[in-house]
């Protein structure tokens, strides 16, 4: 007769012994964008509009940046650049102000590079741009909790120069790439808008930010009251600052030192620019030799100093051992003795 019943369902699963074998076949996504928003120098510390500038870029970077870090006193920006992959960090901007009173702006890839070197024009504080509103945002309502969708202005195409194109990219790239079949309407609360007019968010004007305002329908919901699923609301934008015009100076393509791959003021021929790269190669090659050696110092004292305290411990586990026998030969000695003065007692008490 035939079985009745259920077919028999498989539940044994093939064992991968390396995971990591496992998902080699999965595209590894980036990391996504850190920041570390400082400021350097020497004249940098004093000038309290540039710490508030800071502090406003910070927020604007948030969430994945550090608030509230603490710059070190006389730190360069290689300095900062080392401790940054251990903290995740992909975008160092540092801030400076020279002594003729010129604030300047360096957006470096870590660890490696390129650097852009930005001079700030002008600029307007958050709290400048909020006061000559009428109904500026709430800014604790927690609207910095989410990142900004950047949008860019006026950067041209495929015919533009090649420091166009990678300030762009760099722009670009310090914010978390949108995917659009996925966001959520909620999370976009901030738009970063960067004008390539000569102008970096300076092409806006003052009252354009509350200007714009169109009707449209929600796909979800979205904060605020009223702006359910399907119902038409009208978006406005609000400007939050800071307020920059920038001008990009150089582009290195290391970290704040390598070849310059472009500079507004100074050109230079075929052969400076061959020169200078040659120079900054042989730098490079000493400054990594001289690393070398220095390394190779360092483990040549540790391991002199490993050989000398095991030096010491063998000559002290030796006296150890010497002592040690010094008292079981003085050991062995007083029990003989003491054996013999018992036969000598025994032998007496018999003759007695």
């Amino acid at each position: 007769m035939p079985k009745h019943g259920r077919k028999r369902k498989k539940t044994r699963t093939h064992v991968v012994d390396d995971e990591s074998a496992a998902n080699a076949l999965k595209s590894a996504e980036p990391p996504p964008p850190r920041s570390m928003v400082v400021r350097h120098g020497s004249s940098s510390a004093e000038e309290p509009e540039l710490s508030e500038l800071v502090g406003d870029w910070r927020n604007l970077m948030s969430p994945a940046t550090a608030l509230k870090l603490k710059e070190r006193k006389g730190a360069k920006i290689r300095d900062y650049a080392e401790m940054a992959p251990v903290l995740g960090v992909t975008h160092l901007l540092a801030f400076s102000m020279n002594e003729g009173g010129n604030v300047n702006c360096k957006i470096a890839r870590v660890p490696s590079g390129p650097t852009l070197t930005f001079k700030i024009k002008r600029f307007s504080l958050s709290k400048q741009v909020r006061a000559v509103q009428k109904r500026p945002i709430d800014t604790s309502s927690g609207i910095f909790q989410t990142a900004p969708v950047v949008v860019t202005n006026n950067f041209g195409g495929s015919e533009e120069a090649a420091h166009i194109k990678l300030m762009r990219i760099t722009f670009q790239n310090m914010f978390p790439a949108v995917d659009v079949g996925n966001v959520k309407l909620s999370d976009v609360r901030r738009d970063y808008i960067i004008g390539n007019t000569g102008a970096f968010g300076g092409a806006m004007s003052d009252s354009e930010g509350e200007d714009e305002a169109a009707n449209v329908v929600l796909p979800q919901k979205f904060t605020g009251r009223g702006n359910s699923k399907s119902q038409k609301s009208a978006l406005k934008l609000v400007e939050l600052g800071p307020r920059m015009r920038m001008k990009l100076m150089k582009v290195e393509r290391g970290l704040a030192a390598g070849d310059i791959m472009y500079h507004s003021v100074v050109k230079k021929t075929p052969e400076e620019a061959k020169s200078q790269k040659s120079s900054i190669v042989q730098k490079e090659a000493l400054r990594k030799q001289r690393r070398e050696e220095q390394e190779e110092n360092v483990q040549r004292k540790k391991n002199a100093k490993e050989e000398k305290k095991e030096a010491k411990r063998v000559k002290r586990e030796a006296r150890d051992v010497q002592a040690m026998n010094e008292l079981r030969g003085e050991a062995t000695l007083q029990v003989n003795d003491g054996g013999s003065e018992e036969r000598a007692s025994d032998s007496d008490g018999n003759n007695n």
